[in-house]
């Protein structure tokens, strides 16, 4: 999942809530200045933070796509800063604070594109 934001927008306390429903039982907080945490659930979760990401291609120092690709659930705060990394088939989460108390939650998915073949005569 792509959580986009901005800062306060309640991000890492939706994946908090994620985290729960999947069984975490360990405290969730945003690794912000060590890019991935791994916790155990009822599946492995990733929870990435990537606002302290200076360009996209630093993924490849962590081995980004044995999680995004790999059999647990990734969770990504700052996703938009991922680029084209993120992969083709996604949900997406938008936050938008609206008041102090208030969020709005726009969630899209994501599907790869799907080109049709035209038969010619």
């Amino acid at each position: 999942m792509a959580f986009c934001g901005s800062l306060g927008s309640g991000k890492t306390t939706m994946i908090k809530g994620i985290c729960q429903g999947l069984g975490v039982k360990e405290l969730v907080r945003s690794p912000c200045f060590i890019i991935m945490i791994q916790y155990k659930g009822k599946l492995p979760v990733y929870h990435f933070d990537l606002y302290r990401l200076k360009s996209p291609e630093e993924l490849h120092t962590i081995g980004y796509e044995e999680y995004f690709y790999g059999d647990g659930i990734c969770l990504v705060e700052w996703a938009e800063k991922a680029g084209n990394f993120l992969p083709d088939e996604r949900i997406e989460v938008y936050l938008k604070i609206i008041s102090e108390s208030e969020r709005e939650i726009e969630i899209n998915k994501v599907k790869p594109k799907t080109h049709k073949k035209i038969k010619s005569k």
